[in-house]
């Protein structure tokens, strides 16, 4: 299967395909005209665009990409190169800031970590985790951090507080997380207040978030045969309701239990699933 990925501009997916053939990543044309415009119908634009500038076919070629109704259909992408001749083409004051964001987008932290979570899975590490272990979320963040942070994969010795919430005290953090990894993972609803617990306790100094999506769901796979398709939950819903989990996780299972798939090897939905993942941590 093709591989994809997803990059978020101010909160408009970019859709991106890699090809074999040039060796080089080919991005949705339509997502671009509309991350710059806002186009209700960015399609349409883009079509009106390109037909206005011949010069435009020479940039562009035809790659699969899946739309909205799931399916797969010819879309027209443009390369690096072909990127900056589109962002010349189309009238926006956003140009210059989108030029930078993509430019910066594969040297920043941020993206170097997402290529180690591909990483993590396509090289098959991700099959000797352990489960519903904190050894196991430890395991995961020193692979997607890396080389990153010089704590990853290392337990926090600091206190720490994100939006005037402050997570488990330091100094009782490994009682706490004994006490999660007893935490029986049965069912859905014991599944996620584990995780709900394990985010309260967030025991890493930064990156809690996307390593225990990941934890969670390898607990989902080998329990319940089951996975998130994280593409199908909104960020800010995500956001609020796990804001709101410390007193009520109620929300957070809804959102996670009408989010499930079982087509767990879907390499797509994984794939995905990571994009919108570090989607979730980017500023509001």
């Amino acid at each position: 299967m093709q591989k994809n990925s997803i990059r978020f501009f101010e909160d408009i997916p970019v859709r991106a395909v890699w090809d074999d053939e040039s060796s080089k990543w080919w991005f949705c044309a339509a997502d671009i005209a509309e991350a710059l415009t806002k186009s209700k119908n960015p399609r349409v634009y883009w079509a009106t665009v390109k037909r206005r500038n011949s010069e435009l076919f020479a940039n562009c070629k035809q790659l699969k990409l899946r739309a909205r109704d799931g399916k797969f259909y010819n879309t027209d992408v443009v390369d690096e190169s072909g990127l900056n001749t589109v962002i010349t083409m189309i009238p926006s004051k956003k140009s210059e800031v989108f030029a930078r964001w993509m430019k910066n987008m594969e040297t920043s932290l941020d993206e170097k970590s997402k290529q180690k979570a591909y990483e993590l899975f396509e090289s098959g590490f991700i099959d000797n985790i352990e489960v519903g272990t904190a050894k196991g979320l430890q395991q995961i963040h020193g692979y997607i951090f890396g080389g990153l942070y010089d704590f990853a994969g290392q337990i926090r010795t600091l206190n720490i507080a994100k939006g005037g919430f402050a997570f488990a005290p330091a100094l009782y953090l490994d009682g706490a997380l004994a006490h999660i990894e007893k935490m029986p993972e049965s069912t859905l609803e014991e599944i996620v207040k584990k995780y709900v617990e394990m985010n309260v306790a967030h025991p890493f100094m930064e990156g809690n978030g996307r390593s225990t999506r990941i934890w969670l769901d390898l607990i989902l796979k080998k329990n319940l045969k089951k996975c998130v398709d994280w593409s199908l939950i909104d960020k800010k819903d995500y956001l609020a309701a796990m804001r709101k989990s410390v007193s009520d996780p109620t929300k957070t299972l809804e959102l996670i239990e009408n989010a499930l798939t079982d087509d767990i090897y879907n390499r797509e939905i994984i794939m995905k699933g990571i994009d919108y993942s570090y989607y979730y941590e980017t500023e509001e």
